[in-house]
């Protein structure tokens, strides 16, 4: 598997952007909805899966696809293929704030296991795929860590941390414990399985998840201090409940911003 020889430069620090230089004739795949802009002469195209197996017809390409619809994912993917004459552009940006990170897998030993919707972008011939579990645990009670996907080939792959990103050198045998949903992905030679975090105090009043995920070394491991589905339920903790005539707190506040935008409904 040889995927596209890509270059590329990452923008910005807290809504980061990667801009991806293609030579003529060089493509990248991308997550729908990733896209942020491109030159003329790039042309777009929505693909089966992930384009890694177009040469072996409709059979290969249908499983592509199929692999991605395990993971919760769409069925397409999005392939920009330059076919100018000269060197052209293509970015895509970050869903939410955090850092996006580059991983070369053949740097790697050519596989890169990550959440599920870490994946951004990658050099056309990385193969996304799901990365299935033997183990019941994970099965059962992985929750966020459950579903992951798997990246494998010889090119460049992007994908994004929420918040602040940690990256850590585990040694051989040096266990790591994290909340499943703040892994962003980890080699392929970490053990990952999910542990009961047990105690009754723990299990009704933590707080906290039931499970957390513990990754033994050795490999590189990659972890986000802010998972989507962390940032989504904040947001709809605060979100005003029960309409348009709210009397909770910041009535006073909302009533002149209201005001401000137009709306002097109170």
């Amino acid at each position: 598997m040889n995927a596209h020889e890509i270059d590329y430069q990452i923008h910005g620090e807290e809504m980061q952007y990667v801009e991806i230089e293609l030579d003529p004739q060089e493509a990248v795949v991308a997550e729908a909805g990733s896209f942020m802009m491109m030159q003329n002469g790039i042309k777009m195209e929505t693909i089966f899966g992930d384009g890694s197996n177009q040469e072996k017809g409709v059979l290969g390409k249908l499983f592509s696809a199929g692999k991605r619809l395990l993971t919760g994912e769409s069925l397409f993917m999005t392939a920009f293929l330059n076919q100018d004459y000269a060197k052209k552009r293509v970015s895509f940006a970050a869903p939410y704030p955090g850092k996006i990170v580059p991983i070369d897998l053949s740097e790697v030993g050519g596989k890169f296991i990550c959440q599920k919707d870490a994946f951004l972008c990658a050099a056309q011939g990385v193969s996304v795929g799901i990365e299935f579990s033997k183990r019941l645990g994970r099965g059962l009670f992985g929750g966020e860590g459950f579903v992951m996907q798997k990246l494998e080939g010889d090119g460049l792959s992007f994908v994004h941390a929420g918040g602040t990103m940690a990256k850590r050198e585990l040694q051989a045998g040096e266990i790591l414990k994290v909340d499943t949903g703040c892994i962003v992905g980890f080699t392929k030679d970490v053990d990952y399985d999910i542990e009961f975090v047990g105690g009754i105090k723990n299990t009704v009043f933590g707080g906290e998840g039931l499970f957390f995920a513990t990754l033994k070394g050795p490999g590189t491991v990659y972890i986000q201090s802010l998972p989507f589905s962390r940032l989504a339920g904040r947001v709809l903790a605060a979100a005003p409940q029960g309409g348009g005539n709210d009397k909770g707190e910041g009535s006073v506040l909302g009533g002149i911003g209201n005001l401000l935008d137009g709306d002097n409904r109170f």
